[in-house]
């Protein structure tokens, strides 16, 4: 399923009241949703700030809702993970990492 369509019933909203978030149409968020027409990134940051994800998530291109998530993981070894002193963008690219090696791994 689509994330924006997965967001928007997770929070019992219409395609209607999405469109009046970003100022288009309802016929328009039914385009994003089947992948018709591509979000402009005015329209990502809106939707990602709206529904406080991360535009790579609201993509699909990252299981984590938020970066600030992964501060919260617990590896058994360390107790969690060092991420001080990284900014948003370097979270993204970790769990662009971490994602990578899951894949890997599940080629196997």
């Amino acid at each position: 399923m689509n994330r924006l369509k997965e967001l928007r019933i997770e929070k019992n909203l219409l395609q209607s009241d999405i469109a009046k978030v970003i100022n288009k149409s309802d016929r328009i968020v039914g385009f994003y949703e089947t992948g018709e027409r591509d979000m402009s990134t005015e329209t990502l940051s809106i939707l990602a700030d709206f529904f406080d994800v991360s535009i790579d998530y609201l993509l699909g291109k990252s299981d984590i809702r938020n970066p600030e998530e992964i501060k919260n993981i617990k590896h058994a070894n360390s107790g969690g993970l060092d991420t001080n002193g990284l900014d948003e963008d370097d979270m993204l690219e970790l769990q662009r990492q971490i994602d990578y090696i899951k894949k890997m791994k599940g080629k196997k």
